[in-house]
């Protein structure tokens, strides 16, 4: 004698199969946080980060970040500075610093408050070299250097992890 058969109808199968897909889209936020085609984003403390391997100028830089929906790295804390300075891994990268409007005065490219805010000059930056350097970069020490806004380094986009 053979047992009731089950038999699965198409809702059943559709409720199923949409269930399991809501449990892989939250596995997927989990292992791909800055978003599974996102996968040279890099993600730190509630936030993602690109790292360029192309070359620019600080302004082309920026543009390059803000065609990703992001804007150049903005530097709040030392756990931050510590993750850009492991990932530079001792080469040059634009950061969203720069006194481009007045000589001396510092400016986050987000308006976070420059002078009340972290930093990690190099000793003795900035400096203005030869009055020319208004853009900040990671340097190879990892910590930052001032340098002429046409000079070429790779930089670091930031964005917020995506809704």
């Amino acid at each position: 004698m053979m047992g009731p058969e089950t038999t699965m109808t198409p809702r059943t199968t559709d409720m199923k199969l949409s269930s399991e897909v809501r449990k892989l889209q939250e596995t997927s936020k989990d292992l791909f946080p800055c978003g599974s085609r996102s996968w040279e984003w890099e993600y730190f403390d509630g936030r993602c980060y690109y790292f360029s391997v192309e070359k620019a100028t600080w302004h082309m830089a920026r543009s390059q970040c803000q065609a990703k929906n992001s804007d150049l790295v903005v530097i709040h804390h030392d756990a931050e500075q510590n993750f850009l300075q492991y990932q530079a891994r001792n080469m040059l990268f634009w950061i969203g610093l720069h006194d481009l409007k007045e000589e001396g005065y510092w400016t986050w490219v987000d308006a976070t408050d420059y002078r009340t805010g972290f930093m990690k000059w190099n000793r003795g930056e900035p400096n203005d070299s030869q009055g020319k350097e208004d853009c900040a970069m990671i340097s190879e020490t990892g910590r930052w250097n001032d340098m002429p806004c046409t000079s070429s380094a790779m930089y670091v986009c930031e964005k917020p992890l995506p809704s």
